[in-house]
């Protein structure tokens, strides 16, 4: 669904921030899908909550690698807002129609009042003329089995600002090295 264009790019963003080439990946996690609004009649695990800055059908992919050393988690996206900056996180929860669904952050160190990118997966981004952008973050750790359950746009980078959308990802728990 994805461009090939997006998806060289997330490949070369997961592989830059240490993601493969240096050793055996133990798992690994690929899902993509275009936006839908939460009414949508066929129901998409990628959901827009605001259709000027994630308009429905862009795309977006995610992929998680890990070993025994951590891992890796890179996103792509197209047919956003040219120019425009986003924050992305990983939540604890699955998409749901209301943007509070999703949880609060996935932290390491689980510290509500500790918000940073070292203690989350922070993959915030600025969409090129195209529509297109990429990011990808290496950690020196893991996911928590069943306490990761979505990458959220936000309208923002940062550790804040307003959820534009949602993607439910499977992701693999730490325990599955």
């Amino acid at each position: 669904m994805v461009t090939g264009m997006v998806a060289g790019a997330l490949a070369a963003a997961v592989f830059a921030v240490g993601g493969g080439g240096g050793g055996v990946d133990c798992y690994r996690v690929r899902e993509e899908a275009r936006f839908a609004p939460p009414t949508a009649f066929v129901p998409s695990p990628a959901i827009t909550y605001d259709m000027e800055l994630v308009p429905a059908a862009a795309s977006i992919t995610v992929e998680q690698r890990g070993d025994g050393t951590g891992m890796t988690v890179g996103l792509g996206v197209s047919g956003l807002v040219p120019g425009h900056a986003y924050g992305a996180h990983v939540h604890q929860k699955p998409c749901g129609a209301d943007p509070a669904d999703a949880g609060g952050h996935y932290q390491n160190v689980p510290d509500p009042g500790h918000v940073s990118a070292e203690n989350e997966v922070w993959l915030d981004f600025t969409v090129d003329a195209s529509g297109n952008g990429v990011a990808g973050v290496r950690k020196a750790w893991g996911l928590r089995p069943g306490e990761a359950g979505s990458v959220v746009l936000h309208d923002v980078p940062g550790g804040a600002g307003a959820r534009v959308a949602c993607f439910t990802v499977p992701f693999v728990g730490a325990e599955a090295s």
